[in-house]
């Protein structure tokens, strides 16, 4: 495949999708640029894998539209579409070797058996698979059978390359290898992407920009690092990872920022539009930063109540005069053991102010 020659503009314009009474999908509208990788992320059942769908043809939007490059495609068949979708379960032919499931999408669309094993062969070699192709499915590990899967996928040469939950029945050493694989691919062929997953750590990976969905619609959506550092509301907090929810008091400054206080902290934030006076504040586990010993001044007194190590980091349960705070350090050198005295402050990342 030539790298970005037919990399494709996705836009959705208010489209809905209904089973019956419940819509699966209520009202979303969004664009994937060309040639980017965008991902739907969301807790089960929140419309992402049927918004997937409506975009590869395999459902039907009740209302609404759905382009693709210049085309209006909302009422177009699967087939119609010049899309490949890369499910979870990968879907090899168990009876065929490596090289004939890879060609088996070119012979169906009527090539020559030589040409489609021609493409075959340059669609394994750009996964890195070249040496396999007379193998089995049953002969080869689970991230072998999915670069299989994206071979197959992308043989056929498509506009957007969809990809469900691709990862999940992965180790996670795969998980984070073929993460890493996926977006080097992507990059190098210059494709649009649709990733699925509900695994935030995968999407922050990979993703150029991410879409998180709630409930069939759309919570948020832009840059991994925007909806990490300033997440838009409580959901969005807390399913983009770890974030302690506190209450504090705020006193805007300017047009801009504001004097937030949090028991007996200090700092200053953007107050994204909040009033003066109680607000809600997220603070992520690696921005609370632990010392030993009282409190002085400026800072918070805590208790640990629970401590774990997790090779790369130790975790806390820390009981504070704000509540109960999820702590994360990176000192595993040096671990705090249930009912030490700590004092705590916070860094100059990873606090925001949220809507409830």
């Amino acid at each position: 495949m030539t790298p970005g020659r037919r990399a494709a503009r996705i836009e959705l314009s208010r489209v809905t999708k209904r089973f019956g009474d419940v819509a699966a999908v209520r009202d979303v509208s969004f664009t994937v640029d060309a040639g980017s990788l965008v991902t739907l992320l969301g807790p089960s059942g929140c419309g992402k894998t049927t918004t997937l769908r409506l975009i590869a043809g395999l459902e039907i939007a009740s209302s609404g539209r759905i382009l693709i490059g210049d085309d209006d495609v909302t009422r177009l068949a699967a087939t119609d579409r010049n899309v490949s979708m890369v499910f979870q379960s990968y879907a090899l032919f168990p009876h065929m070797s490596v090289l004939e499931n890879v060609a088996y999408g070119p012979r169906v669309a009527g090539q020559p058996r030589r040409e489609a094993a021609r493409a075959a062969r340059e669609a394994l070699a750009g996964v890195g698979l070249a040496e396999l192709e007379t193998r089995l499915p049953s002969e080869l590990s689970g991230g072998q059978q999915q670069r299989v899967a994206i071979a197959r996928a992308l043989v056929l040469e498509p506009r957007v390359l969809l990809f469900d939950e691709p990862l999940s029945n992965l180790d996670a050493r795969l998980r984070r290898q073929m993460r890493e694989e996926i977006r080097a691919l992507q990059r190098r062929l210059g494709i649009t992407v649709v990733y699925v997953t509900h695994d935030q750590e995968e999407a922050l990976g990979v993703s150029d920009r991410i879409i998180v969905m709630n409930q069939a619609v759309i919570a948020q959506e832009g840059p991994p690092r925007d909806l990490y550092e300033a997440p838009a509301d409580v959901f969005v907090a807390g399913f983009m990872g770890e974030a302690n929810r506190v209450k504090g008091v705020l006193r805007r400054l300017d047009e801009r920022t504001g004097r937030v206080a949090i028991g007996g902290l200090r700092c200053t934030l953007p107050h994204r539009g909040l009033g003066d006076g109680v607000v809600d504040v997220a603070i992520r586990p690696e921005a609370i930063l632990i010392e030993r010993g009282a409190a002085a001044n400026g800072a918070l007194r805590g208790t640990v109540s629970h401590a774990a190590y997790l090779g790369s980091r130790m975790e806390y349960s820390i009981a504070s005069e704000i509540g109960e705070l999820f702590v994360t350090s990176p000192a595993v050198d040096a671990p705090l053991s249930p009912g030490a005295a700590v004092a705590l402050t916070l860094a100059d990342h990873g606090i925001t102010l949220i809507r409830p």
